[in-house]
């Protein structure tokens, strides 16, 4: 067991807590015969979109998808659906991988569309932790301790773009300023969205970790950041246990 981890029963609380099945019932979203998410049939149907077929169990998209997705998503906000448009493309892939089309960021949690995040955990050279507090604006768990950095990756992004990108924009730290860079694995959380009602969170979380230097501090530059904090394990321990951490966050710190 990870020593940050307070205990086997938290860990099943943990896993409990990121992986859980949806609180109503939801269908296959599927485009020439590829799964690309799923929805609430009461969310898509009150739309009455052509691009949008209900058949075998399933919603079938219409058309060209990266069309079709946008037609949706312009539908949804206009139902009030989408509370916050972020003019933002996020990935549509199939099950292989294969990208077929982009959406709007704002809808994927309505359309159940796999999303990918990277993370980065900060230890100092003694190993203390460096992680912040998420800004108490944001609409997904304001308040609550997170990683060094965290941020979704981009249509037009690979994963590598958005760890540069984020580490400058929520640390205001240049990866060179990083020592002992190395990547730490990837976890995948599957569970209800806390703040998008009908939405459905399914997200693969890839993480980092590295060495911050002595007199290297990090600074938020996006103002989505409270404020960042040097931690002992002892103390990481203690909010872990408490709840004060992410459920994405305790995922990453408690994986070998």
């Amino acid at each position: 067991m990870h020593p940050l981890a307070p205990g086997l029963h938290w860990l099943q609380q943990l896993e409990e807590r990121a992986q859980r099945a949806p609180l109503r019932p939801r269908v296959p979203l599927v485009w020439r015969g590829a799964a690309i998410g799923s929805a609430e049939p009461p969310v898509l149907q009150v739309l009455k979109l052509s691009q949008v077929v209900e058949r075998g169990g399933a919603f079938e998209i219409e058309g060209e998808l990266g069309a079709s997705l946008a037609a949706i998503a312009e539908a949804l906000r206009d139902h009030g659906y989408i509370r916050a448009w972020r003019n933002e493309q996020l990935a549509v892939r199939d099950a292989s991988g294969t990208l077929l089309a982009t959406v709007e960021r704002g809808a994927v949690r309505l359309l159940g569309i796999a999303t990918q995040a990277v993370h980065l955990l900060g230890f100092s050279a003694d190993g203390d932790h460096w992680v912040q507090q998420r800004s108490y604006d944001k609409p997904d768990d304001p308040g609550l301790w997170d990683t060094l950095m965290g941020g979704m990756v981009g249509a037009s992004e690979s994963v590598q773009d958005t760890l540069e990108r984020e580490t400058w924009e929520e640390a205001g730290l240049k990866l060179s300023q990083l020592e002992s860079l190395v990547p730490g694995g990837e976890v995948v959380t599957r569970r209800p969205s806390a703040n998008v009602p009908h939405g459905y969170v399914d997200e693969k979380l890839v993480f980092y970790r590295c060495v911050l230097p002595e007199g290297v501090e990090p600074s938020n530059m996006d103002g989505e950041v409270a404020q960042f904090r040097r931690m002992s394990p002892a103390e990481v321990r203690e909010r872990l246990e408490r709840l004060e951490f992410t459920i994405d966050a305790s995922l990453m710190l408690v994986q070998p």
